[in-house]
């Protein structure tokens, strides 16, 4: 079924600008800038004072969803600028003490089960990571680009062929933007 003329409104906090340049949104707020490309064919958006309209000439279940993602993916700007995104990871080493540093964006993991040549990763220069004992934290405006590190950093010490109930060396994520990941 479709609804012809439909409207989404989403309200932009305090101390929050939003501008839509073509196909590009930019929102700037007291931790720093974001600028994405959201707009989809059909879909057009418009800022008015303190919202943001959404206007979509033909409404049915594909533009729903469409608009759907593009009022998420703004959500999550306007959380980046305002507050941050927050990512943290622990270190399990069982039997061989590993040995985890961050040096000149450039995180190194060395005796990892015993290996002799260290893995390394290099960090975005958006994400902020600290390096406390057993917990990684990385912080950042860029929620996607958060989550792709951490899930990078994870994927640095996964074991193929390995159980990992049994085999639980590695790094792993247990809080994902605040909320705690269960495993």
């Amino acid at each position: 079924m479709r609804i012809a003329n439909h409207e989404d409104t989403l309200v932009i906090p305090n101390g929050i600008d939003v501008r839509i340049d073509g196909l590009d949104v930019s929102v700037k707020g007291k931790l720093g800038e974001l600028r994405r490309r959201l707009l989809e064919p059909g879909i057009k958006m418009r800022v008015e004072s303190n919202t943001i309209k959404i206007l979509v000439p033909r409404f049915t279940k594909k533009s729903k969803t469409k608009v759907g993602t593009i009022m998420a993916h703004i959500k999550n700007m306007f959380k980046g600028v305002s507050v941050g995104h927050t990512y943290k990871l622990k270190i399990c080493s069982g039997h061989f003490p590993m040995n985890v540093s961050y040096t000149n964006n450039q995180l190194i993991v060395k005796n990892f089960i015993g290996e002799k040549i260290p893995r390394t990763l290099k960090i975005d220069p958006g994400v902020k990571l600290t390096l406390e004992a057993p917990i990684i934290t990385l912080e950042g405006i860029d929620r996607e680009l958060c989550g792709r590190t951490a899930s990078e950093i994870e994927h640095l010490t996964r074991r193929a062929n390995y159980d990992r109930r049994v085999f639980q060396d590695g790094i792993y994520i247990t809080e994902k933007d605040g909320k705690a990941v269960r495993v």
